[in-house]
């Protein structure tokens, strides 16, 4: 009977040393990734700050018009101070959550900056409140009153 506890606790412990270096791995890799987007921000900065010195919007030329569903979307965010999650876009929209998930990954393709964040492993979005703010002042996505009224 010892000799199979023995066993036990010895195949416990290489479990748990495997546990420890794949742990060891996971936030070795969590740095380097961390450490790649602090790079990629740097180059973002710089591309901004080139445009800028060019006399080019940055924002404004790196956004590609919406769709109607997108637009749908992008006022829901738009509207909202909080972030949203999927399901709750999909009933404010009226989409289905699938609908609402390629809309939001197509605004991000098309230049809209987004917040986007975990909770209870469901993701929530938002628009970047400076975003906003320009959007308010300058109507980069071309919103007009039809676009309220849909």
């Amino acid at each position: 009977m010892k000799h199979n506890f023995d066993h036990i606790r010895f195949a416990l412990e290489e479990h748990l040393s495997a546990i420890n270096e794949n742990t060891a791995e996971i936030q070795a890799l969590f740095d380097y990734i961390h450490e790649m987007e602090v790079k990629v921000d740097k180059v973002v900065q710089r591309l901004d700050q080139l445009q800028l010195s060019q006399g080019v919007d940055p924002i404004k030329s790196s956004i590609v018009p919406l769709n109607h569903n997108e637009k749908k979307v992008f006022l829901v965010l738009y509207t909202e101070e909080a972030p949203l999650c999927f399901d709750e876009l999909a009933l404010k929209t009226n989409f289905s959550s699938t609908v609402v998930q390629e809309c939001v990954t197509s605004l991000a393709g098309k230049g809209i900056p987004l917040v986007r964040s975990h909770f209870n492993e469901k993701m929530f979005v938002k628009l970047e409140p400076e975003f906003k703010e320009i959007q308010a002042k300058q109507n980069l996505i071309n919103l007009s009153l039809e676009s309220f009224m849909d």
